[in-house]
């Protein structure tokens, strides 16, 4: 079994649980939801593992980064896998719809798998899942609850604009 490190990190948007290891991030989870994550008994809380993933996170909060930079190691299938890569690739600032994340993996007919996947992100706003919207341009799911998804998109238009 391998270790597990973790750190709180007070964000803008709520406390965060970051866990991974010295190998890389496997999880941002929000402190409250549904799909909020509890610290294992056996994890060990070590801050310095994560000061990357903070620096670039107050970066990102604050308008000045973009795209992060991190070794990510998040544990899913391999589809899951294929589409938080692909989610990487949406601009910061844009939206796309699930149905446009099926197509940009190949799999046109997976729409629901995809938003599955989407949901299961183990490292959000990282990996941007909130950049995914609906068909018609509707706010839908997000670990973090909808008003969150637009607090985080709001965020990334109006640094837009300030260019």
């Amino acid at each position: 079994m391998s270790v597990v490190f973790y750190t709180w990190y007070d964000s803008p948007v709520g406390r965060l649980l970051l866990a991974g290891s010295p190998a890389g991030l496997s999880l941002v989870s929000f402190s409250r939801g549904k799909h909020a994550v509890s610290v294992g008994s056996h994890w060990i809380e070590e801050r310095k593992v994560f000061s990357s993933a903070i620096e670039q996170l107050e970066e990102y909060f604050a308008g000045k980064r973009r795209r992060f930079e991190l070794v990510l190691r998040p544990h899913g299938s391999q589809f899951q896998r294929a589409v938080w890569t692909e989610l990487q690739t949406i601009s910061y600032g844009e939206t796309i719809s699930y149905k446009d994340l099926a197509q940009r993996i190949g799999k046109p007919k997976a729409v629901r798998a995809v938003g599955a996947a989407n949901g299961a992100n183990p490292i959000p706003i990282i990996i941007p899942c909130h950049r995914v919207i609906g068909s018609k341009g509707s706010l839908t799911g997000f670990g973090g609850g909808l008003p969150l998804k637009k607090r985080l998109l709001e965020l990334e238009s109006c640094q837009l604009s300030l260019l």
